[in-house]
């Protein structure tokens, strides 16, 4: 059975699925999001070039080691601790949202070691 020259390409350019899944966990964090926090960073350590590279390097690292759901519920805690009152204290007391809390400030704290 002979293959033709598109079949052969197609062959050759295909992506196993495990390669796929790998990919997919590495980049799962939409682009708006990771642009966010490089703004956010980059306001907060400066507007150079250097700053640039290390805020995106800084979510990378961030990325590699939570999930993107992991990570949205993580600063929506933080978000919601803003809240004065007591209408948001579960946020601010209860072990499921310390936990996610912690998470997030693990990730950055190794974030901040490898790109700052």
């Amino acid at each position: 059975m002979r293959m033709t020259a598109l079949a052969m390409v197609s062959a050759c350019l295909t992506v196993p699925a495990a390669a796929q899944d790998v990919a997919a966990r590495w980049n799962d964090y939409p682009t708006a999001a990771r642009a966010d926090y490089v703004f956010a960073c980059m306001a907060t350590n400066g507007q150079g070039r250097d700053v640039l590279e290390k805020c995106a390097c800084s979510i990378d690292v961030i990325a590699s080691i939570l999930s993107y759901e992991r990570y949205v519920e993580a600063e929506t805690v933080l978000s919601l601790r803003q809240i004065p009152g007591e209408r948001a204290s579960v946020f601010r007391a209860s072990a499921m949202a310390n936990e996610l809390v912690a998470d997030l400030r693990r990730a950055q704290a190794e974030a901040e070691i490898v790109c700052f």
